[in-house]
């Protein structure tokens, strides 16, 4: 059978069809795939907006030397329980991600998984910080709520499924306690927000 592709097509693929067709791709590009996205083992990481450092925990299991940091101290310390508990110790920081004490060049990778990046007023500068801490090829691999999640109200109920506002408003979400001061606050940006920091990041 020919398995390069050379034509694509949208049309109907059956499951037999399409779980024949992706064994075979996987099973042939296999090799390629791990040589791009790689193992962690013996990489320097750190983790951004770590919590307790579930992500970093996971990567020291995979041969990482994972330094985590996140700025709340509660969730640091519930991850040091975590240390305990599963017997897999991970270094960490407090810190804040706009301002990260550690030398330029110190990490081989950068991860952060619904941490930090959000939360901060001045992402772009965390994203320059980032770019400063990792070593010349160095990746950052992240995620963050899809932005248009915030064209609606945090709201569970059939009210949270009405656009309320411009995905383009970039004004801040914050909730606040009874004397009106911020507990919880996130920023929206929108996708090309992203984009354009990544690229001004390098």
């Amino acid at each position: 059978m020919d398995t390069q592709a050379s034509n694509v097509a949208h049309r109907t693929a059956d499951a037999q069809e399409s779980a024949r067709a992706n064994r075979l791709w996987w099973d042939l590009n296999a090799d390629d795939y791990y040589a791009e996205h790689g193992t962690t083992l013996g990489l320097d990481v750190l983790e951004v907006g770590c919590g307790a450092a579930q992500a970093g925990r996971w990567l020291v299991a995979q041969g990482a030397r994972v330094t985590a940091f996140d700025v709340s101290y509660g969730q640091l310390e519930k991850g040091r329980e975590l240390d305990r508990r599963t017997g897999v110790p991970v270094t960490t920081v407090q810190a804040d991600a706009q301002s990260l004490p550690f030398r330029a060049g110190a990490f081989d990778l950068v991860v952060s998984a619904f941490g930090a990046i959000p939360f901060v007023s001045d992402s772009a500068g965390t994203l320059r910080e980032i770019a400063r801490v990792l070593r010349p090829g160095g990746r950052l691999v992240f995620s963050t709520t899809h932005p248009v999640r915030w064209v609606f109200p945090d709201d569970p109920g059939p009210r949270g499924l009405t656009v309320q506002q411009s995905y383009f408003d970039r004004t801040p979400y914050v909730e606040e306690n009874s004397a009106g001061q911020a507990v919880y606050v996130e920023h929206h940006r929108t996708l090309g927000d992203r984009v354009l920091e990544l690229r001004a990041a390098g």
